[in-house]
Order: C-alpha cells, then sequence, then structure tokens
C-alpha cells in the first residue's frame, strides 16, 4: 500500500490562521495499479487526485489533506477489504476512482455500511446509481447508459442496424451490453447474439469468428482497456473490417487509441466526458498533468480531479468532515471545474455534465503524438445518462 502526504502544519500556526476551518481529511485511491487499467487509473489517478488539492489550496484554507492508495487487482475481494481497512482502522473519509464495475459495487456497499464517501470515477456500470444505488455514493465520470447513448446510437443510426456484442464477463460488460442493446433496439435496430470472454482475456480470436459469423453489421466491443485494444488488433488479423463490419469500441480511453495507433484505430467513433485538447482549460491541466505522469489524463483521471475538488469545496462549506453533511451539501452545490464544466448531481448520486462523441483522427490529420480525436458532437447530460426516474434506485424515488 502506498502513501502520499503533505500539507504538514504547525497546530498553533493553523489554528491562528483559520481557527474556524481546521479539518482533517484523508482520501483513498484504490484503483489498478499494475493490470489491465492501471493506464487509464493507476497512479495518474493518485496525481490528479493531488493536484486538485493543490488547486484548492487546501492548506491556506485550513484543511489538512493525506492521500493513501492501493492497487484491487481488479477483485471484489480485495477491494472491499481494502476499504473495510481503511474506513475501520485507517480513518479514511473518501474512497476515490476504483475501476471495475464489479469492484465499485462491492466498495459502494462497505461505504454505505461505515457511512463513509465514494466518489467514482473508473467504473462504469449504471447499476451505481440505479438498483444498486447508494446514498454515499457519487457516481462521477461516464456510465454504461450515457456510452450506449453516445456511440450506440450514433453507430445504429449511420446504418449499423444489427449487432453482435463481444462482452467482457463481468458487471461492467453485461450493464454495458443491456445498455446498448436498449439504445440499438429503441432505434431501430437488432441484436442477433453475444459472446462472453473471460475478464481480463488475451486471446480473443474463437470469440470474434463467432462474431464474423453471426453477420452481424456491427461488432460491439463491450468490454473496455487493454482486452479492447487486443479484440481490436486481433480483429484486424482477421480482416473482419475489411470484410466489411463494422467494430464499435464502446469504451474507449485516449490511452488505448494511443496504443493501437491512428493508423489502426483511425474511423473509430468513441463516447467521452473529457478529452485533454477540448478548451484552454483542459489543455492547461493537461499540460501539467502530462508533465508528472508522460502522458495526458484519460478522462476516468480527470473525473478523479474534478470529483476531489468538489469534495473539497464541501469540505470547506460544511467545516468539518462529517460524511452525511458532505453528500448532502455535495448534491446542493452546482458541480463547475475546468475539465467538465457546470453540471450538478442529482439524488441517486449520478453527476450530469455533457459527453462527447468523438472520432479517431486519420493519422495525415494528426499533428502530434496525443492529436488523436476530434469532436462529432455534444451530448447533453439530461440526455446522456438514464433518466433518475428510470433507474430504479429506491432512496431517491422515495424522497
Amino acid at each position: 500500500m502506498k502513501r502520499l502526504a503533505w500539507t504538514t502544519v504547525a497546530a498553533t500556526a493553523l489554528a491562528a490562521a483559520t481557527p474556524a476551518l481546521a479539518t482533517d481529511v484523508k482520501l483513498g485511491v484504490l484503483n489498478d495499479q499494475s493490470g489491465v487499467y492501471a493506464d487509464l487509473s493507476g497512479q495518474g489517478s493518485v496525481v490528479a487526485a493531488r493536484m486538485a488539492v493543490e488547486d484548492f489550496d487546501a492548506e491556506a484554507k485550513g484543511i489538512n489533506v493525506e492521500i493513501i492508495s492501493a492497487d484491487h487487482q481488479n477483485k471484489p475481494d480485495i477491494a472491499s477489504n481494502i476499504a473495510r481497512q481503511w474506513y475501520d482502522q485507517d480513518n479514511v473519509d473518501v474512497i476515490l476512482d476504483v475501476p471495475t464495475s464489479s469492484t465499485a459495487l462491492a466498495v459502494a456497499d462497505v461505504t454505505a455500511e461505515f457511512n463513509k464517501i465514494f466518489i467514482n470515477s473508473g467504473a462504469a456500470t449504471s447499476d451505481l446509481t440505479r438498483a444498486n444505488c447508494q446514498p454515499t455514493t457519487i457516481h462521477w465520470t461516464y456510465d454504461t447508459a450515457a456510452l450506449a447513448n453516445g456511440t450506440g446510437k450514433a453507430v445504429t443510426e449511420a446504418g449499423g442496424d444489427t449487432w453482435f456484442f463481444l462482452t467482457a464477463d463481468y458487471a461492467f460488460g453485461h450493464a454495458l451490453e443491456r445498455d446498448t442493446t436498449a439504445v440499438v433496439e429503441a432505434n431501430g435496430g437488432e441484436v442477433l447474439g453475444s459472446v462472453a470472454h473471460p475478464f481480463p482475456g488475451t486471446d480473443f480470436s474463437s470469440f470474434l469468428l463467432q462474431a464474423q459469423a453471426s453477420g452481424a453489421k456491427v461488432i460491439g466491443l463491450a468490454n473496455a482497456g487493454a482486452d479492447t485494444v487486443n479484440s481490436i488488433k486481433q480483429a484486424a488479423e482477421f480482416g473482419i473490417v475489411q470484410a466489411g463490419q463494422k467494430l464499435a469500441g464502446l469504451l474507449l480511453f485516449i490511452n488505448n487509441v494511443h496504443s493501437l495507433g491512428a493508423e489502426t484505430a483511425q474511423g473509430l467513433q468513441m463516447t467521452t466526458a473529457f478529452y485533454w485538447d477540448q478548451n484552454d482549460g483542459t489543455r492547461e491541466f493537461s499540460e501539467r498533468f502530462q508533465a508528472e505522469v508522460g502522458a495526458p489524463p484519460s478522462m476516468v483521471q480527470a473525473g478523479v480531479y474534478a470529483g476531489t475538488l468538489h469534495y473539497l469545496k464541501a469540505v470547506e462549506a460544511v467545516g468539518s468532515n462529517d460524511s452525511e453533511a458532505i453528500v448532502a451539501k455535495m448534491k446542493e452545490m452546482e458541480t463547475d471545474d475546468a475539465l467538465f464544466g457546470k453540471g450538478y448531481i442529482r439524488k441517486d448520486g449520478r453527476v450530469i455534465h455533457d459527453m462527447y462523441l468523438m472520432e479517431v483522427k486519420a493519422p495525415d490529420e494528426s499533428t502530434g503524438e496525443w492529436d488523436l480525436l476530434k469532436q462529432v458532437s455534444t451530448i447533453s447530460g439530461e440526455d446522456a445518462f438514464l433518466p433518475m426516474e428510470d433507474g430504479g434506485c429506491a432512496f431517491a424515488l422515495a424522497e
């Protein structure tokens, strides 16, 4: 377990400077630091959380922040055990990031048990704000419903009206297939079948051959990270796209596109909540982040930054680390930062902000190593995310 701490301030000096706001908070960044999602979360998310603390100027406001981090290895039992130890023994106030939907659902349950706060950026499953919602969970960056309403809808409307899914065999993959199926069918399309593959996977050949044999116009990749990269590379080896079928990468990150290269990935559409080159604010942050990490931030890492910043604003407003009061204040306050712009948090914990349909540039369109995407359209938060009344979150609908 790795630790990162700073803002050590003498108690007397702190009391003299800001006697009413002397507050200690402890943040735990829990994610994949050694596996398929390490590049899009990992230590970069720890850096993003630290940058949020520094940009908020927490020390000057009398808020002492400590950050610890751990690798959950994409395993729900390991994630829940770490979360339990952090809350029960280590006095952690909030857990951040947590990619891999099965681990996120486990951490959400433990967090609710201890009445602490969970700000998720890394996991995709919309169940975090549906049937498995918790009053203490904030789901920040994206979810499977938004991905379906972005890439799934765009590909279907463009003529891709028959689909076959390659689905990662865990909570995320099944949620993404479910939500995309609903969007495909709502837009006049048909799902011809699906096949579940182990997570993480390495050899996708048999699954791709099943997809090819289905005759579907679109092969929907309901997976992520290295699984998606390897699926696309192996599909190219089989000549699947050249034979007339289209690949739909339902969850792609800038890191994945970079791994694939523009030559292989060109023309692929993807839905994202953040891109480093969108505006002056995203470029300024990304330049600082890349100087430290070596790559621009993924939308997951951007979400960790934005979620941490909003949490600290609520801590300042409440004047303590009381979890119940802070969650209430986070939902009361408008979200507003340089990376996501303005938005709000619904009662069910879903953060509502714009999403973006992007397309991978052709090599001759790119002006640099990370100049990989161009924006196709903006999807409003209300259109991207599942309406709360359709989600089945009991506590939110009961209010």
